[in-house]
């Protein structure tokens, strides 16, 4: 079993190299302490989706939804707040009938979509959606190699 590479790569490091949860804690961490997102007054009250019975737990959780969306953006160039809220929707329990799916809050996304726009990590692309831009490129591939490589942050 090879080991864990401590030293720098021989390569630049991008968000797919990095497994995905451990990479949105890290940027939710990272947004959480830069304190430029404007958090709306409702995020103790509103419902990820209208599948769900309560409000998330978690009280970081619109910190974690950013990050997450801000991956996916990068993953999915040109995605729009439909799709992304197939993707974060869930399934709705109806007793003994079958599961439907139903999509997430597009309200908590587009704030989120538009919270990452004013930090310059994502743009609005010709034909509609939105896409990473340079910046927001180089400060997610930036996140990704401290996750994947923490000895380098520790050294930085």
């Amino acid at each position: 079993m090879p080991k864990a590479q401590k030293t720098k790569p021989s390569r630049g490091v991008v968000v797919k190299d990095v497994d995905a949860n451990r990479f949105i804690r890290t940027y939710a961490a990272y947004l959480k302490k830069a304190g430029k997102l404007e958090i709306p007054a409702y995020v103790d009250v509103v419902k990820l989706s209208s599948a769900n019975e309560l409000a998330p737990l978690n009280p970081d959780w619109f910190y974690i939804r950013t990050a997450a969306i801000a991956r996916r953006v990068y993953l999915y160039p040109g995605v729009g707040v439909g799709m992304l809220a197939r993707q974060f929707g869930t399934g709705i329990r109806r007793g003994s009938r079958p599961v439907r799916h139903q999509p997430a809050n597009k309200g908590n996304i587009r704030h989120s979509l538009q919270q990452l726009e004013k930090l310059n990590i994502i743009e609005h692309t010709p034909d509609g959606g939105r896409r990473i831009t340079k910046e927001g490129q180089r400060d997610l591939d930036r996140i990704a190699q401290q996750v994947l490589f923490p000895a380098l942050k520790k050294r930085d």
